[in-house]
């Protein structure tokens, strides 16, 4: 396994001079190939922001983000969205599925965005959609189906080409335990599988699932611990 992720002294700097807020302040961190690594803060702890750098949604003040070795931080908005495209799946609290498509076309979106080929992008999604166990749903549109299935239609639609990083963003914010515990088994499962699964939550129950916690506090990282008997569900 090598380096996925090098964070090298970055800093996020919002309204510099007198009333700067540095939402991240000298950061560094590393994060192996097939890692399943949660990140852990309360509301303005820093976490958002580090997301956010993380998923190359932004970039920093200072310092330097590698990513699959390539430096990152000064890319423009044009470039990190292929970056995104190549390396990122995205799952989020909100679900963000289209209320008028089914749970196929809803995974077949970000693939038509790609120029996936029609017939590829159907057996992509369908194939996306029986990992997470929804084969059987995958003509439904959002309203006919739970929150627990939502999200587990956003993760197919996270996974469909197979990207190498999973960034769940509180993804289990929005669900009952029941729901809770079913999203956490397939990340898990993902994460079995090859993917490296970076977890962003403010909640303790839920980091302890990972195999390694990362506790951000005003910016800074406080703690980085790799448990060595992650729970089991």
């Amino acid at each position: 396994m090598g380096a996925l992720v090098e964070v090298r002294d970055v800093c996020k700097i919002y309204n510099p001079g007198e009333n700067e807020v540095r939402a991240l302040d000298h950061v560094d961190v590393t994060i192996q190939e097939n890692e399943f690594v949660a990140i852990i803060g309360h509301s303005g702890s820093g976490k958002s922001t580090l997301m956010n750098m993380l998923g190359c949604l932004d970039v920093p003040t200072s310092g330097t983000y590698f990513l699959h070795g390539q430096d990152v931080s000064g890319m423009s908005d044009d470039e990190l969205s292929d970056v995104r495209n190549r390396e990122i799946g995205f799952i989020f609290q909100g679900f963000n599925l289209i209320p008028s498509l089914t749970a196929e076309e809803n995974v077949e979106l970000p693939l038509i965005y790609r120029r996936v080929g029609k017939r590829e992008r159907k057996q992509l999604a369908r194939q996306a959609l029986e990992k997470v166990g929804l084969s059987h749903r995958m003509f439904h549109k959002p309203s006919e189906m739970s929150g627990g299935q939502q999200q587990r239609v956003a993760i197919a639609r996270a996974i469909a080409q197979a990207p190498p990083i999973i960034l769940a963003d509180e993804p289990t914010g929005n669900l009952d335990s029941h729901s809770t515990r079913e999203i956490m088994g397939i990340l898990k499962k993902l994460h079995q599988d090859g993917h490296t699964v970076i977890l962003i939550t403010h909640d303790n129950d839920i980091a302890a699932r990972a195999e390694r916690v990362i506790r951000i506090r005003d910016g800074k990282i406080e703690e980085d611990v790799m448990r060595r008997g992650e729970r089991n569900e």
